[in-house]
């Protein structure tokens, strides 16, 4: 009797055990939904004044959480819930060094927002080149281990540089295995690493092993200041630029109406794809937004062959909200001046 007790309770320790696991124990995995839609006129203000117009731009987001055995069993039975691998979601690199590119992106998103909104409203501006951003190292570069992603690279021999573009031409002009001292800002202070240049295999020139971009920012009379936050990620674009132009040129151009969106934001005002677009669809519903911009991005036959049933993001977030049953607008654009227009002749 004592031993059936035992195991009895055991049994149900064991049981108990397994059950806080299932909450609490992450998993290589990630549950993606539905996030929040934030009102602009709290993260933006121009000249230090805020937003005092009727209605409100507001930005979408998805959230994005470690999974468990119980939110993934509970995901696939909740609409616009999606389980995605942590391979899928970082590419491979490290929580730290994923989260340093989704905030670089985003402050790249908010500089060509800024940029095209200053355009649109005529006002002048300069884009300033601070350095070479590092969005990957290479394994085999000998700077690995020293220069990080989220880093920028200042200089190289002691050299500057106006583009990547100067940057790179300069060092394919070198040899591989020469010495290189490379300066390079991480978390804020200066720091130096010298060593030796690898041959790339994509074109056989030396190289430091680095993928890289631009590292911009904008210049202006006009004091823009966008406070994201902990938000990440390129998607905020566009709707960082109708917000900066609305008040740069302080015209009522919402008519009182709640609009939401999404969609990245380039130089030339081009407004592209995003991924998660139904969960922002279906968070922009629940906020109250009566009109939702979105991108209507092309779709080419490299993309169907790649992805077949591939749709462009207004199919996806036309098909989202007829789930939905919401009776929200989903307004197709393609460029900054789309969505300005589709502002205008609104009443």
């Amino acid at each position: 009797m004592k031993n059936n007790k035992l195991v009895k309770r055991l049994l149900l320790i064991f049981i108990a055990l397994v059950a806080v696991a299932c909450v609490i124990v992450p998993l290589p995995y990630y549950i993606e939904e539905p996030g929040d839609t934030i009102n602009l006129k709290e993260l933006i203000t121009v000249n230090d004044k805020k937003d005092d117009q009727k209605g409100s731009f507001s930005l979408t987001s998805v959230g994005i959480r470690r999974a468990t055995v119980f939110t993934m069993a509970k995901a696939k039975f909740e609409p616009f819930y999606e389980i995605i691998s942590a391979e899928d979601l970082t590419g491979g690199a490290s929580d730290e060094e994923y989260m340093q590119i989704q905030q670089f992106n985003m402050e790249t998103s908010q500089n060509f927002a800024i940029e095209q909104a200053m355009k649109l409203a005529n006002k002048p501006y300069e884009m300033k080149y601070k350095g070479v951003y590092v969005l990957g190292v290479e394994k085999n570069s000998n700077f690995a281990g020293k220069i990080s992603i989220g880093d920028t690279i200042t200089k190289a021999d002691g050299k500057e540089f106006a583009s990547s573009e100067e940057f790179m031409k300069y060092v394919k002009s070198q040899k591989v295995g020469q010495e290189m001292k490379v300066t390079y800002i991480h978390d804020g202070k200066t720091k130096e690493a010298t060593e030796k240049l690898i041959k790339l295999p994509t074109d056989k020139k030396p190289g430091i092993g680095i993928s890289l971009t631009d590292h911009t920012e904008i210049e202006s009379q006009e004091k823009v200041k966008i406070d994201a936050g902990s938000i990440g990620g390129p998607s905020a674009g566009l709707m960082f630029t109708l917000e900066v132009y609305q008040q740069l040129v302080d015209k009522d151009l919402r008519h009182g109406q709640k609009i939401a969106g999404t969609g990245t934001m380039d130089s030339a005002g081009n407004v592209g794809r995003i991924g998660g677009i139904d969960k922002k669809v279906a968070s922009a519903s629940a906020s109250g937004a009566k009109i939702f911009f979105a991108p209507n991005d092309e779709i080419t036959k490299e993309m169907k062959k790649a992805q077949p049933g591939i749709k462009s993001n207004y199919e996806e977030a036309k098909a989202a909200a007829k789930k939905l049953g919401t009776d929200m607008k989903i307004v197709p654009v393609k460029t900054a001046q789309d969505a300005l227009d589709y502002l205008k002749q609104m009443k």
